[in-house]
């Protein structure tokens, strides 16, 4: 029933939603964000840094090559997870984590250069991905915990803060001008209301379970 909220919601949103069939051989599969990276110009399939999740890539590149003429991968030994990657216009944080290694980010970095585009990387601490901590709402614009609030590369945005007690929060999505945010942190609901987006609540209760966000659960592009 989540699920269902959460594509009813892209759909409302003016998103055309493509859902794939459960595979029962990767029970982490319908966290699709961190198989592939979806740019305006390729399609990068990552090299997941969890192995028990080595193979969804697989699969994924065969349903993006629907959508994308251009598609670059991950090599081992490097491993990147998609949910450690921010974009913000045609630049690319990458987070250094325990799923995405120095290797991997290099590799993304050379592979949006080809592209036109640039990344840099940036080490993490206390964070499974990036976008755990940090999600960008546009106009330069940041949705963060407090942790990640001074980190230097981030200098030149401006930023809601999300409390402590609301962290999980801190991953929501931005859709044409629409944030969706998980519920039951009214808090983080008003800041970015307050900043002039209209929000929309989906209950995520049973993803957060397995350290899943909004953000984790469809590949946007």
């Amino acid at each position: 029933m989540q699920h269902r909220a959460y594509i009813e919601a892209l759909e409302s949103l003016g998103l055309e939603v493509t859902v794939l069939a459960p595979d029962s051989r990767f029970p982490d599969s319908t966290f699709v964000e961190d198989v592939a990276l979806c740019t305006p110009r390729v399609a990068v399939i990552t090299s997941p840094g969890e192995v028990t999740r080595r193979g969804e890539e697989k699969e994924m590149e065969g349903v993006l090559g629907l959508f994308y003429d251009r598609l670059e991968t991950i090599q081992l030994p490097g491993t990147l997870e998609a949910g450690d990657v921010m974009m913000t216009g045609s630049h690319y944080y990458i987070g250094i984590s325990g799923r995405t290694n120095r290797e991997g980010a290099t590799q993304l970095i050379s592979i949006l250069e080809k592209y036109g585009m640039t990344g840099e990387a940036i080490e993490l601490e206390g964070l499974l991905h990036l976008k755990t901590g940090v999600s960008y709402l546009e106009d330069d614009l940041l949705l963060m915990r407090r942790q990640l609030a001074d980190h230097p590369a981030f200098r030149k945005f401006r930023k809601i803060q999300v409390p402590p007690e609301e962290a999980y929060a801190a991953n929501s999505v931005w859709i044409n001008g629409t944030v969706l945010v998980p519920s039951g942190f009214p808090q983080t609901r008003e800041r970015i209301e307050h900043a002039g987006l209209k929000t929309i609540l989906l209950d995520v209760s049973e993803f957060a379970k397995l350290e899943g966000g909004l953000s984790c659960l469809s590949l946007r592009f």
